[in-house]
């Protein structure tokens, strides 16, 4: 069975991509504005600044090539809080960011215990997430609620989880399954349940697993990679090095392998295999599914195959 569709709304404010974006999904209250610091003074003049909500705060890392720091804040009046945050660093505010992201309700019903409540949880799906080096000094624990307000804010979460990545910020996206997709099959498709079948890259000093999930290639924790680069020089050993210096993936007790030490993303099937591998590789053969000699590339061919043979049927 096919994941349900969803259908989200974007709305560029002033035409361009690069501009204040809205975003909305059918049926739910919540309205998301996304913007470049550069357009903070028109963001700010929104109606939908001055209501309770939660933000986020996004820029570049330096300790990390291609990475994100986040700040997720909250407050009665989002707007005045971001003002706030636009402050030099010596004035109380923060430099690292160059983007906003403000999440408040369409019918004004969230209050200062639902803002706090869902700062809490973004703060811990982002930390679990890894997707961020969040630079929120604490973590505040999660507030009580009623039962029916914590049922709407844990449904705010889940649709959070799906407009935000399609802004580009992939802060709350999770490498892990659903439970619904927690056991595909060999020839499940990425687009109906969410994820492949597991992949496996086994050879001398290599044992491996992956799977794409969402339309990303993730190698999952716990995969043994070759102890060094022995290849020739190319952008993947930088990567590399990025990996093993950020912690992801570490020297093993006896030294015969780096492990993954969390669920990694990668671009590509290929980028995935020459981290593994030490050297370039062609991951579309590289990976195989898991059990058999049934390669990434040839499993990819057989879902078009029967995408076609069921159309000629």
């Amino acid at each position: 069975m096919s994941a349900l569709g969803k259908s989200v709304r974007l709305f560029l404010a002033d035409g361009t991509p690069g501009g204040l974006v809205t975003a909305e999904i059918m049926n739910w209250t919540g309205h998301v504005i996304a913007a470049p610091r550069s357009d903070l003074g028109t963001l700010l003049k929104r109606p939908e600044t001055s209501r309770t909500g939660v933000y986020v705060l996004l820029g570049d890392d330096p300790d990390a090539p291609g990475g994100t720091l986040a700040y997720v804040g909250e407050g009665d009046d989002v707007g005045k809080r971001i003002a706030a945050h636009h402050r030099q660093e010596g004035s109380g505010g923060k430099d690292f960011w160059d983007r906003v992201v403000v999440l408040t309700s369409k019918d004004a019903n969230l209050t200062k215990a639902h803002a706090r409540y869902l700062e809490s949880r973004f703060i811990a799906v982002a930390a679990e997430a890894k997707r961020s080096s969040l630079v929120n000094g604490t973590a505040p624990p999660t507030l009580p609620l009623p039962e029916a307000d914590r049922s709407d804010m844990e449904f705010f979460v889940e649709q959070a989880k799906i407009v935000l990545p399609v802004l580009g910020v992939n802060l709350l996206r999770s490498t892990r399954l659903s439970a619904q997709a927690a056991a595909p099959a060999v020839h499940a498709s990425p687009a109906g349940a969410g994820a492949s079948p597991v992949f496996t890259l086994t050879v001398t000093g290599v044992d491996a697993n992956a799977q794409e999930v969402d339309g990303e290639f993730v190698v999952r924790q716990g995969s043994l990679a070759r102890p060094a680069w022995s290849g020739v020089s190319l952008s993947y050993e930088k990567l590399r090095q990025q990996l093993e210096t950020d912690g992801s993936l570490v020297l093993t007790s006896d030294g015969k392998h780096r492990e993954f030490a969390q669920d990694v993303v990668f671009a590509s099937p290929s980028a995935a295999a020459a981290i593994v591998l030490g050297r370039s590789a062609n991951g579309r053969t590289e990976w195989k599914v898991d059990g058999t000699q049934v390669t990434y590339a040839a499993w990819q061919e057989s879902l078009v195959e029967a995408v076609t043979a069921e159309g000629e049927a």
